[in-house]
């Protein structure tokens, strides 16, 4: 059984994902701002409370309780994230940094603070969109969303490489359409043929084998795009 931290858990795939951990036997700590939809489930091997990825003292409890309770990590799934989607000439300044703040850097702290409890054969998971990959079709108004997702790709790739001798693996997967919340912001007259559920479980899967035979990579997990 893992011990595995998943942030962004307050609904869609983060929700499911800690249902499905959790029905295997793993023992999970569910990081959000509403920690509330977890905590509902009353779950025995899943532990919740209220995290923001922009806050830098919640990290402190982050660090508190792998120290206090489990001494090691064998999964992070940087899950959380945010979106806007506006035309280019009306994001400001602010909505850049409201996005690169939590979908970056605090994607980047939180790998920096739980790196020391992890072991060579820990997994790094971080979800990026296919929308970040260069080269793939793009969408007016998520100038900012995307391009945010772009450089978790990138950060993957180094992470991967700095720490390619003592481990943990780092991959990235750049999800195509999902339907969840977030997608029906952005495309609300779209339904997607996967659902949060599906998706959940196929990133599961893949945080607790795709590190026997991945690193560094960026992997598309897409059936369709709007």
């Amino acid at each position: 059984m893992k011990n595995i931290i998943i942030t962004g858990t307050s609904r869609g795939i983060g929700l499911e994902m800690v249902k499905h951990f959790a029905q295997a036997g793993h023992t999970i700590l569910a990081l959000s701002r509403n920690e509330k939809p977890v905590k509902e489930l009353k779950l025995d091997n899943v532990t919740s409370f209220s995290f923001d990825l922009c806050q830098l003292e919640d990290y402190k409890k982050v660090k508190t309780f792998i120290s206090s309770e489990w001494k090691q990590v064998d999964i992070l799934i940087n899950n959380a994230g945010v979106l806007i989607n506006k035309p280019f000439a009306e994001t400001t300044l602010e909505d850049f940094e409201i996005l690169y703040k939590t979908n970056v850097f605090g994607l980047a702290e939180m790998t920096r603070i739980v790196l020391p409890y992890m072991k060579k054969d820990s997994h790094v998971v971080s979800i990026s969109s296919i929308g970040g990959v260069q080269g793939s079709v793009k969408f007016p108004g998520l100038a900012a969303y995307s391009s945010s997702k772009g450089a978790v790709i990138t950060l993957t790739e180094l992470l991967a490489e700095e720490y390619k001798d003592s481990g943990p693996s780092f991959n990235v997967l750049a999800l195509g359409a999902v339907q969840t919340e977030m997608l029906a912001q952005v495309f609300p007259d779209y339904k997607a043929k996967t659902t949060a559920k599906e998706m959940s479980e196929y990133i599961c899967e893949f945080a607790l084998t795709g590190n026997k035979y991945y690193n560094g990579k960026m992997l598309q997990v897409s059936n369709s795009t709007p």
